[in-house]
């Protein structure tokens, strides 16, 4: 799945606000503020939900152990397939503007989703998965869906010009 997310995150065009900043160079971190700030809040985000559904999730959905992992799986991979869209545009706060002009990442998208759908509801030994009822799909989407307001409020946060871990660089002693 993740194969697919960079794939899909590949197929987008360069824009004439990127031909207009100036190159990076060698020794710059790959993983620019922005991404950080980025990355961290989904993360959390993930990771707040993914803990509840794994500790609480049999009680607040009232589901078997075999289906709660489902409804894990099932939110973890539908939270990469919609963090996608927050990944598309870095500071922009309209993830969608322009999405029907990249039918490569749509398609690529809806290839997530119809193989996820596969594997959970008709692979079940395959994937160790049990079939979900729409509630929990419902359940699923909603959760996953928060990402994008997430995503929006972050990129009100301002970050630093200067790269975060330089602040951690040790002084070498001769």
């Amino acid at each position: 799945m993740d194969t697919l997310g960079a794939l899909a995150l590949a197929t987008e065009k360069p824009t004439k606000e990127l031909m207009k900043k100036p190159p990076v160079g060698r020794t710059e971190p790959l993983i620019t503020n922005i991404m950080w700030r980025n990355l961290l809040a989904q993360a959390f985000y993930q990771v707040a939900v993914l803990l509840i559904v794994q500790f609480k999730g049999e009680s607040i959905f009232s589901v078997t152990e075999a289906v709660n992992d489902t409804l894990i799986f099932n939110t973890f991979v539908l939270c990469q397939v919609f963090n996608e869209f927050n990944a598309r545009k870095l500071e922009k706060k309209n993830v969608f503007k322009g999405i029907h002009k990249n039918k490569l990442f749509l398609g690529i998208v809806g290839m997530t989703i119809v193989l996820q759908v596969l594997m959970v509801e008709f692979l079940k030994r395959f994937a160790g998965t049990e079939r979900l009822n729409w509630e929990q799909w419902g359940a699923c989407i909603a959760m996953v869906a928060v990402s994008w307001p997430i995503g929006w409020i972050v990129k009100c946060i301002p970050v630093p010009q200067r790269p975060v871990f330089s602040y951690l660089k040790w002084k070498k002693r001769i």
